[in-house]
Parts: C-alpha cells; sequence; structure tokens
C-alpha cells in the first residue's frame, strides 16, 4: 500500500478526523485528552483510540513524542498537502 492510500484509509473514518480536528485546533495533545475529545462524541475505550492514533501515525498524519510521563500528538499536515 503506498502512502497515499495510507492517507486515505486515515481520512476515511469520521474517529480519525475528529482527532485531526482535535489536534489542528490544538496541537500537542495527550492520549487522555484526545479521548476526552472523542467521548464527547461517541463511548470509546483508551485503547480505541490509541488504536485510532496508531493509523494516523503510520499515514505519518500524526507524530508523537514523549514529554516527562506524557506521549504528546501532533498534526503533520504535509502528507495530506501533497496529496
Amino acid at each position: 500500500m503506498d502512502d497515499g492510500d495510507l492517507v486515505f484509509k486515515a481520512l476515511a473514518d469520521p474517529i480519525r478526523r475528529l482527532l485531526l480536528d482535535a489536534l489542528f485546533e490544538r496541537d500537542g495533545r495527550s492520549l487522555g485528552e484526545l479521548e476526552a475529545v472523542v467521548n464527547e462524541h461517541v463511548e470509546m475505550t483508551r485503547f480505541g483510540v490509541a488504536k485510532h492514533l496508531r493509523l494516523l501515525e503510520s499515514a505519518s498524519l500524526v507524530t508523537s513524542r514523549k514529554q516527562g510521563r506524557e506521549r504528546l500528538h501532533h498534526l503533520n499536515p504535509v502528507p495530506i498537502q501533497q496529496i
């Protein structure tokens, strides 16, 4: 699967688009913060949100880095701009 297909697959799910919108509004959010955003719309476990974030990371739409005890997630708009 090429990079464009991964990006389209990642964007196909409304939960993943919601996560990207949340990161667009305020970059550098923890998993707990993103879980709270998702749970405003649908009920989902932390594991489910983490699974969506992993798929977004594999499509290079989200990057994460550890800061202290937390892992902060950041939006990477480059793959969308390349399409």
